[in-house]
Formats: structure tokens, sequence, C-alpha cells
């Protein structure tokens, strides 16, 4: 407080330097320059950045704004700090705001006045939603391919597994034999939806807002077509408004990177518990688990466990981005600064999960004693007993209360159902169940009579792994 009573604010306004305050009597508070900078983190776009930049030059030059000579100085500065930054050499100023005006601010240090024409028809508006689109599309391009090693993996695995034995579960309780190729290729099915809609987003995102300046458009008519060929964009932004202010493309990439470790979770809950003493259904490689403090003897799947616990970031990413958006009028806000945090977070989230599975899954070993057993324990031909009543003319209710009766035997001797004679499996000395039964209730005959299309045979299992593998176009089976 001042001798007033008033109250005084303790920090030092500081220059932010030539660029930006042209209007303002003050420079800009300390505090201030640090709570609105962005460049601690949207640094990570310098390479579209300067890809923009670069592409932008061009475009002027093409319309007759830049000489050959000011487009070549312009380029080639770009290309110098681009050397900077990557060997570590470029100095970061928070004054200086965000990753544009720290690029734009060194290349008018290095080649003057030229460089102040470079900004000339755009806005930062459109500038960063050129970068984040660009840098969005990159990074889809390469968690896809994470994504489809991923899927090659599976579907290897599921084809050295097309007649393994397990239970299927419902409520977690076994309920049907099943192969454990087909349950891996049950992943395999999420995760390529997955990447149809990574796909389909990437469509949406590859669209260029360069041109749209900062809301209305420049006067200086831009090539724009020419600017998405040179950045590889599928199209134009149709509309300046929208094009500066739309975050769509980021909300939609989120909800992909949602769903998709929500898939991923369910998994990795799978592998907890398959890999626990309990279950026994599967080891996991000693380099992908970690061990107690205390328990000398413990082998936690540590990475399943944090990929299952990641999924509530990307959730938390998702919300925040609609949050950010829900009541912003056209056309950019500043609350946009805060769409990149989330963004980044996702990527770099979905990113690492899968790089985690794809080390993980090839290298699983499954445990095909246990998965044999658990399946056997489960009484899990009770439906192939019970179709076999129905194709014996007994109503389906009626075979459903004689088989409960049989398992009801079963569980009473502590046997599987194909131990018990034709009269206990009956209830009677004589009765529908006739000796050929027996073929059913194996867990092998059980499979076998499920042969078509989507079921888990082990034909059924291999044409599905390998339809998936020819989709991948990767690798010849």
């Amino acid at each position: 407080m001042n001798e007033n009573n008033t109250p005084v604010n303790k920090t030092s306004p500081t220059e932010t330097g030539p660029l930006l305050r042209g209007r303002f009597s003050e420079a800009t508070d300390q505090f201030v320059e640090r709570f609105t900078a962005s460049v601690g983190f949207d640094r990570r776009l310098y390479r579209e950045d300067i890809a923009g930049s670069t592409a932008h030059a061009q475009m002027l030059e093409k319309i007759g704004v830049l000489s050959p000579n000011e487009t070549g100085a312009i380029v080639a500065g770009l290309q110098e700090i681009l050397a900077e930054i990557e060997s570590n050499k470029f100095i970061w100023r928070v004054e200086l705001e965000d990753v544009h005006m720290n690029i734009e601010h060194r290349l008018i240090e290095l080649i003057g006045a030229t460089g102040k024409k470079l900004h000339t028809g755009r806005s930062r508006n459109d500038q960063v939603a050129t970068d984040i689109r660009l840098h969005l599309r990159n990074s889809i391009d390469a968690i896809t391919q994470e994504g489809e090693g991923l899927l090659r993996e599976l579907a290897i695995l599921a084809l050295d597994h097309s007649d393994t034995l397990m239970p299927g579960f419902t409520h977690l309780q076994a309920a049907q034999p099943i192969t454990f190729g087909h349950h891996l290729m049950a992943w395999f099915a999420m995760l390529e939806r997955d990447l149809d809609r990574l796909q389909d987003c990437r469509k949406r995102t590859n669209q260029l807002p360069l041109g749209a300046a900062a809301l209305a458009g420049t006067p200086y008519c831009p090539d724009r077509v020419y600017l998405a060929e040179l950045l590889g964009f599928d199209g134009v932004c149709a509309n300046s408004l929208d094009a500066v202010s739309d975050r769509d493309f980021a909300i939609e990439f989120c909800a992909v990177a949602a769903l998709t470790l929500t898939h991923l979770s369910r998994w990795c809950e799978e592998l907890v518990l398959w890999s626990s003493q309990q279950f026994s259904f599967v080891t996991m490689p000693d380099r992908f688990c970690t061990g107690s403090s205390i328990m000398p003897q413990k082998k936690n799947p540590d990475v399943p466990e944090l990929i299952r616990g990641k999924t509530g970031r990307t959730n938390g990413n998702l919300l925040s981005l609609l949050t950010l958006m829900k009541s912003q009028p056209l056309a950019y806000n500043k609350d946009n600064q805060e769409d990149k945090e989330p963004l980044f977070d996702s990527i770099d989230t979905l990113s690492d999960c899968l790089i985690a599975l794809n080390g993980l899954i090839p290298n699983l070993i499954a445990n095909k004693e246990q998965m044999r057993d658990a399946a056997l324990a489960g009484y899990t031909t009770a439906t192939d007993l019970a179709d076999y009543l129905v194709r014996k003319s007994v109503p389906f209710r009626d075979a459903h209360e004689l088989v409960g009766g049989a398992v009801q035997r079963a569980v009473e001797r502590n046997q599987p159902l194909e131990a018990l004679s034709l009269e206990e499996l009956n209830g009677a000395a004589d009765g529908p169940i006739e000796k050929d039964v027996y073929d059913v209730l194996s867990l092998e005959g059980s499979i076998a009579a499920r042969d078509h299309f989507g079921a888990t045979a082990p034909n059924q299992v291999r044409a599905q792994a390998q339809a998936g593998l020819s989709r991948l176009k990767t690798i010849e089976v």
C-alpha cells in the first residue's frame, strides 16, 4: 500500500523490445509478461512455424509483395534460426511472448529490416492456427505408424495362438471357451477403429487457415491455394472467421485419444489380471515390470497400470478443450492460448502408450496350461450342452434347466461336465442326452463348432488375422 492506502504493484515493468508496443504508453508489467507468455510450451511448434513462414514468404514473392532477393534472405534467415534451435543455441525470451515473436525477432536481428516484411498479410491468429494444424497432422502420422505397428504385432500373436484355449468372460466369470487368438483380435478390432477415427480427424485437420489474417482476410489477396500446395494441405478453410477461431480439429483429436486410451486401458486391465498369480494366463517380460521397495518377491505390472492411469489425463484434456471453447464469441480470443497444453499432452500420452505396448505385446508369453485349466474349471461348455439338447428338439428353456442341474451335479462332485456319466448329465436313468454328447462337451469341440465369420474357431481366427495383416499391407502370411 502507498500513503493513500491504494495497492502498489511491486513488480517492475520492463521493455519488451520494438515489437507490438507502438500503441502503448508504458511497458508491459513483468508479471503480465510471464502470465500471458506461451513460449514455455509453444516453442515445440518451431519447425511448423518456420515451415509456415517460409511458405508465406514464397507466396508473398509470388503475388509481388516481396522481391526474390528479399524472399531469399528471409528463407536463409529462417533456416539459420532452425539450425540454432536444433543445436540448442537459440535464446528463448519470455518477454517476446510466444514461438512466433521469438522467431520473428531473431529473424530481424539476423537480416535487418527485410525481416520486418515477413508478417505482411498475416496475423498471429492465422499463423498459430496453421502451426497447430501442421503439428497435429505430423503427430497423427507418427501415431498412426505406431498404431499400425501394434496392430501388426496383435495379428501375428493371434496367428500364433489361433488354437490356444482360454475362457471367455462375462461379468469376469468364465462363460464360454474361446481362443487366445480370438481375444487378441478383439483388441485388434478396437484399435483398428481408433486408427480409422484418427484418419478422419486428419482430413479435417489438414485444411489451411493461413491467409485468413486476423479474422477478415487481407487486402493483399494471398494465393491460399498455392500456400496449401507448399505446405501439403488438402484444402483451404473457407471462412476467415472460422479459420482463426476453430479448434474442432484439436477437440476431435483429443476425443480420439481419449477413446483410444479407454481401449488401451481395458487391454491393460486384462494384462494386470492375467499376469497375477490368481490367473497366471500370461507372463510379461521382466524389462516391462518393476519391483517393490520392501517386498523382494514382487513383479509389478507397472507399464499396463500406468497406461490404465493415463487414460484419466486424456479424458481430462478432452474436457478442458470442450470447456475452453464452449462460450467463445467469434473470432480469436486469448483463451485459445490454453488449447496447446491439453492437445500436446494428449499427443504425447497416446504416442508413449502405443510405443510401450509395441514393446510389450510381442513379448507376452501365454501360459497355455493355465488358460486351458481355467476354461475347464468354469464349466464353459454348458451352453454347448444346451445347444446340443435344442438340436434334439428340446425347447431351449427346458434345455437351460436341464443343463443347470447337470452343472450343479458336476460342482458337487468337483468334476468337469465331460466327466459325468450319461445318467448324471440327464439327471435320470433315461433322457435325451446320448453318447455323442461327449464330442460337444470338449473344449476343442466347442470352439470348432463356432465356425463362422467373426467367431472363435481357429480357422476363423487365422482368417481374421491374415485379413488384418493384408489390410496393413506390411507383411505376407
